[in-house]
């Protein structure tokens, strides 16, 4: 996998570079603002881009407003946008944007066995949600709850569905079978009603329906 890092913290990017590198992954770049970071994204066209969303010269929004330039110019290329703070509106905008997307705490990080499955799963074309986001969503439902109708399972699967996970990691996460992973979802995309697309794209608009629900 060919990556290029884009984070103003220089310890923390060369930490990073350092970890990527170890675990077999080719570190193409690594710049401390968007400007550079387009520059060094078009020139190489990685497989991956980690991105902080905070970074000169305001310090706000830059890496993310440079995520979703990277996502129009270059669509197959993964993201993973790295946030010091949990941002609901962010990660619902960044899964909008279709597959190989996602949206981490730094702190998530630390783990770094982790960190790397979230890596491989975006570059497969999954989208990956950090779990503490979820965390918070499920505790702060609001009243009309859109997803009244499923049951306490199938919110449990749709939980693990925003982070990520395949229907064989929830079935080991939830001590399930493949099997009945798979009707849990099955059953999930029909009560919530979704239109007949792929059924990658069906998961992603589950995970948008069940973010917006917070």
């Amino acid at each position: 996998m060919r990556v290029v890092l884009a984070e103003d913290d220089v310890l923390l990017r060369e930490g990073l570079a350092s970890l990527l590198d170890r675990s077999g992954l080719e570190v193409l770049g690594q710049v401390g603002d968007a400007v550079e970071l387009m520059t060094l994204v078009r020139a190489t066209k990685p497989d991956l881009v980690v991105v902080d969303v905070r970074m000169p010269p305001t310090n706000t929004t830059e890496g993310l407003r440079a995520a979703k330039q990277i996502r129009e110019e270059l669509p197959e290329t993964g993201i993973l946008v790295l946030s010091a703070y949990a941002d609901v509106e962010q990660a619902m905008e960044l899964l909008a944007s279709g597959r190989r997307i996602g949206y981490l705490l730094k702190s998530r990080i630390t783990d770094v066995a982790e960190f790397l499955a979230a890596l491989e799963r975006i570059a497969g074309g999954g989208s990956v949600i950090d779990p503490g986001l979820v965390e918070e969503l499920v505790s702060s439902r609001r009243r009309d709850d859109p997803l009244a109708v499923l049951s306490a399972r199938e919110r449990e699967v749709l939980a693990q569905m925003a982070e990520g996970q395949s229907n064989a990691g929830i079935a080991r996460r939830l001590f399930i079978t493949e099997g009945t992973v798979e009707k849990h979802v099955r059953s999930v995309l029909a009560k919530l009603q979704l239109p007949e697309t792929d059924d990658h794209h069906r998961r992603v608009l589950a995970v948008l329906a069940f973010l917006e629900a917070r």
